[in-house]
């Protein structure tokens, strides 16, 4: 009886927690696109800021941000993809060293983003000589996200039954095969895992990309030139910009609709993947 009443309360307290997330969430999710959305037109994503972004629309920002947000992805999904397979590997062979590597990236991905910041800055922009430039900021962006990325797809490869290596090694397939064939295909959806998670911090990233990407709200001729991103442009509209919340409003809807996008294009694609293998897609 006691039992009873005990996980009674421990079921209704998770469900508290859980309504009370997903309230919150939508009360800020739902302020932004109520502020935002209703002055959205064509005219605000083809023209360029005007009167330091009182005025005028977002075309010179979304492109630097989409230049960067597709560099960064570039950079960090091969990369993400196979560390990923390596440490799941190397667990089997030295359990200490990949635990400690393990610990290293859930450390980093707990590290502040002004010191990725910095550390962009340091040694992309200043140290190999890219300056402060888009191709800074999508390099600063890939080496938060690879924590993400790396763990995702290790979890999903060590999750796979431990008769998937048994019985390609009893074919005797190489190890090449394997790494190709079978470990490679399962690996893919804890990418997508990773990559959401990823993208969905890079977006969001300002202090990060101040110091790599830069402020100027100009069109980049190529990823050589300074951009500002969506999320460097809401802050300087919103914190140093006297009437300048309302296209802040209307830049922050903007960035919720592109991770929206972005995730469900992941999703959608990862869904496409498994209905041409045959496999279910979950819940």
């Amino acid at each position: 009886m006691k039992r009873s009443v005990s996980n009674r309360i421990l079921a209704t307290s998770f469900a508290g927690g859980a309504f009370l997330l997903a309230a919150l969430f939508l009360w800020i999710l739902g302020d932004i696109l109520w502020r935002g959305l209703a002055g959205i037109d064509l005219a605000f994503l083809i023209q360029n800021p005007l009167n330091a972004g009182r005025s005028g629309g977002i075309r010179s920002v979304l492109v630097a941000t989409l230049y960067i947000i597709s560099l960064s992805i570039v950079i960090a999904a091969p990369l993400g993809l196979l560390a990923g397979m390596f440490l799941s590997e190397l667990c089997h062979v030295y359990p200490r060293i990949s635990r400690l590597i393990r610990q290293s990236l859930d450390t980093l991905a707990g590290v502040p983003s002004i010191i990725f910041g910095l550390f962009g800055n340091a040694v992309f922009a200043q140290y190999l000589g890219l300056r402060v430039s888009i191709l800074t900021g999508a390099l600063t962006l890939a080496v938060m996200i690879l924590p993400f990325l790396i763990r995702s797809v290790e979890h999903s490869l060590r999750s796979l039954p431990a008769y998937y290596h048994r019985s390609a090694q009893a074919l005797g397939l190489s190890r090449t095969t394997i790494m190709g064939h079978i470990l490679l295909p399962a690996a893919l959806p804890g990418l997508g895992t990773g990559l959401v998670l990823g993208i969905g911090r890079a977006l969001a990233e300002t202090a990060a990309l101040v110091f790599t990407s830069g402020y100027v709200a100009r069109m980049p001729g190529s990823v050589f030139d300074s951009g500002r991103a969506l999320s460097v442009h809401i802050f300087d509209l919103a914190m140093n910009v006297p009437g300048g919340s309302t296209n802040a409003y209307k830049s922050a809807a903007v960035l919720v609709a592109l991770l929206l996008i972005i995730n469900l294009a992941i999703m959608a694609l990862g869904h496409m993947r498994n209905h041409r293998r045959g496999e279910p897609n979950g819940c």
